[in-house]
C-alpha cells in the first residue's frame, strides 16, 4: 500500500524550508515598504540581494517538496 503522506521528516523539510521562503518574501516586502520615491544605486543592489536570497530559498522549498512527492506537473504552457 502506498503512503499517502510523506514522512514526517520530509514534511518538516518541506514546512521549514516554505517558513524561510515566506519570511524571504516577507523582507521584499518591508524593503519595498520603506523604498523612497527615488530609489537610488543602493537600494537597488539591496533588492538585488533580496530577490537573490527569495529564488535560492523558493528554489529550496521547491527541491524539498519534491523529496516528499509534492511534484506539480509543468505549467509551461510551450
Amino acid at each position: 500500500m502506498t503512503d499517502l503522506y510523506p514522512p514526517a521528516d520530509e514534511r518538516e523539510d518541506v514546512r521549514r524550508t516554505a517558513a524561510a521562503h515566506t519570511a524571504a518574501s516577507r523582507d521584499v516586502e518591508a524593503f519595498v515598504r520603506r523604498l523612497p520615491g527615488t530609489p537610488g544605486a543602493a537600494d537597488v543592489a539591496e533588492y538585488a540581494a533580496l530577490l537573490a536570497r527569495e529564488e535560492l530559498l523558493r528554489v529550496e522549498r521547491q527541491a524539498a517538496a519534491d523529496a516528499a512527492g509534492l511534484m506539480l506537473p509543468s505549467l509551461d504552457q510551450s
